[in-house]
């Protein structure tokens, strides 16, 4: 486990990713269902740092939506799972997407990998597991943001099994 550490801590360190981002924590319910059918519930604590980096730019000049950024992040859950993942994320002003105007909700999905142990909380069948996430958040007169996210981990049917487990999540942001 030290070695994802020291990993994750050179990754932060690297001159390309100096850049501008936010710093994310988050709490939340690991293994949610909204039908009811979980018995694998437990704490969530997430840490991201999101790098206001373009990485690609896919869409027209005067819309940023399409601009790929890098994050890494590690989860911890009370059941002792850990999971140290890296991706891209999209962020897109919410009142420029939909009125034109800007406001201060910001969209911001994301997609990453990386390695998961999962403790003595629930199987998910694989070392290598997938996150989607999207994430609502306001953004503070001090441009700090609290957000809400929905989240998606499973191995992509590479494992011998496939359960996938949804992540509710609160955070606070921080630009660095």
């Amino acid at each position: 486990m030290i070695r994802y550490f020291i990993f994750f801590f050179l990754f932060l360190k690297t001159p390309l990713l100096f850049a501008q981002g936010y710093d994310v924590f988050g709490l939340g319910i690991y293994d949610v269902k909204f039908d009811g059918s979980s018995s694998d519930h437990a704490v969530d604590i997430r840490y991201e740092r999101r790098f206001d980096y373009t990485l690609i730019d896919i869409g027209p000049e005067e819309d940023n939506f399409f601009y790929l950024k890098p994050f890494a992040g590690v989860e911890f859950t009370s059941d002792s799972a850990f999971y140290v993942l890296t991706g891209i994320y999209l962020e897109d002003n919410l009142g420029e997407l939909m009125l034109g105007e800007e406001s201060k909700w910001n969209l911001t999905p994301s997609f990453g990998f990386g390695y998961y142990d999962d403790g003595d909380g629930k199987k998910l069948g694989n070392e290598i597991e997938f996150r989607t996430t999207l994430e609502i958040s306001y953004q503070l007169k001090n441009s700090d943001r609290v957000g809400i996210s929905f989240g998606h981990i499973s191995n992509a049917n590479i494992g011998d099994k496939n359960p996938g487990v949804e992540i509710i999540n609160l955070s606070y942001q921080k630009p660095f």
